[in-house]
């Protein structure tokens, strides 16, 4: 009966069946297990086709290569977005620190220097008190004398506007007589009618003059710490990092340094220009040269614009106050003080605290202009130099880690020549 074939109506016997998944007998070798396709032919279960490569492997070098920087700089450029949005939301204290900076880099070789004789803390307090003392007396002494040239500039101004009339009426332009004066004896006469109201809508804003102290305040506070334990604050921030502190130590001192050197340079080249530019102004007897001059001396901390601005409102006082020759000769003055200051002082004082190509400095003036305006333009180009030195550093450091790494120990013994034969060692 079991060899029979069950025809229809008959059950399979029940020794024939076995069960999905069920496991054959142990005994003997069995055959591999063969489906059952729709034309009755038969094929094994599981075609085992070449090995795919791991997915890493598949991509190639190169490219691997190019997605991982890529991947790192847009991480770093949201980091760094990041961070300018968070100073942009606290514009009011990082200008403030950037200020105290500025404070701490101009100061410190005065504090060192008094430290020698006196307490840290008295040679500190001595370093800013003479400092407030300067700044406050030459402020208020160019104030007091541009507030008193200020009536006479505005009658040698009409009289400036009348001698240009006097040419542009001839040739080559003859425009017609009275048509500049008219103009501008409307606007002498508004300015006049209003000078109050424009002065006391500019210094009354008690919001912007409140800010502009506290601001003040908050940096001089912060340099008087940076100056007294800059060091203990650093090593309080190296002691927070995750990473290797002897690295990231020498990184920052080298950007420190190029803040430090940029911001001497600075106002090296700034009171030299303005030296330059007063002594012109005085030996040709333009009005409100003081206040010229200490607008010349301040426009120098905005790289490559603003010195060149400040010597042209000069022009134009010269234009209003002694006449187009005097005007001329300013004009001219601008083209040798810029030539100095491109050729003679920033070559010798600045590329020794600053190794930025004219083309870096130029793009980093252009782009802290467009984002932070005129914060950014001063604040721009001393951030481009801290980040470059501390880059420089980090890698002159890995390159020695390296070389370090690759040289044999010394204590080694030296190698075989080519060609000896090579005796095993002796096994005790």
């Amino acid at each position: 009966m079991t060899g029979l074939r069950p025809g229809p109506g008959r059950r399979r016997p029940l020794t024939r069946l076995r069960l999905r998944g069920s496991v054959p007998p142990a005994s003997g070798p069995v055959a591999p297990r063969r489906a059952v396709v729709a034309n009755g032919a038969a094929r094994p279960s599981e075609r085992r086709g070449p090995e795919r490569p791991d997915p890493d492997e598949a991509v190639r070098y190169g490219l691997r290569v190019a997605a991982g920087y890529a991947w790192r700089s847009v991480a770093v450029a949201v980091a760094v977005y990041l961070v300018f949005v968070a100073l942009g939301r606290l514009h009011f204290v990082a200008i403030s620190v950037f200020v105290g900076l500025l404070i701490t880099a101009l100061l410190r070789p005065l504090t060192d220097l008094l430290a020698r004789r006196v307490p840290r803390g008295g040679a500190v307090a001595i370093a800013i008190i003479q400092a407030i003392v300067v700044v406050g007396g030459v402020v208020t002494f160019v104030a007091t004398q541009a507030v008193g040239q200020f009536g006479r500039l505005i009658g040698q101004f009409a009289t400036g506007i009348r001698e240009i009339e006097v040419l542009l009426s001839g040739p080559p332009l003859r425009l017609p007589a009275g048509e500049l004066n008219r103009w501008t004896t409307q606007g002498l006469a508004w300015l006049a009618e209003n000078r109050g109201r424009l002065a006391a809508q500019a210094a009354g804003e008690a919001s912007v003059v409140a800010e502009l102290f506290a601001g003040l305040a908050l940096a001089v506070f912060c340099s008087l710490f940076f100056l007294h334990s800059g060091e203990r604050l650093w090593s309080w921030v190296l002691g927070q990092l995750p990473v290797r502190r002897t690295r990231w130590d020498a990184a920052g001192r080298a950007g420190w340094t190029a803040f430090a050197g940029y911001t001497r340079g600075v106002v090296i080249v700034a009171v030299s220009n303005a030296t330059l530019v007063g002594i012109a102004l005085f030996l040709l007897k333009v009005p409100l040269a003081l206040p010229l001059t200490l607008l010349v001396l301040l426009g120098a901390f905005i790289p490559l614009i603003g010195a060149p601005i400040a010597l042209w409102i000069a022009t134009l006082v010269a234009l209003a106050g002694r006449g187009p020759l005097t005007a001329l000769a300013v004009l001219v003055l601008i083209v040798v003080i810029g030539q100095i200051e491109g050729h003679v002082l920033h070559p010798f004082i600045m590329s020794r605290a600053v190794k930025l190509h004219p083309v870096v400095v130029a793009v980093s003036v252009a782009s802290g202009t467009v984002l932070a305006g005129i914060i950014g333009a001063v604040v721009a180009v001393p951030m481009v130099a801290v980040a470059w030195a501390t880059f420089a550093q980090l890698r002159a450091m890995s390159a020695l880690d390296d070389a370090d790494a690759e040289a044999p120990d010394p204590r080694d013994a030296d190698p075989p020549p080519p060609g000896t034969p090579v005796t095993p060692p002796t096994v005790l």
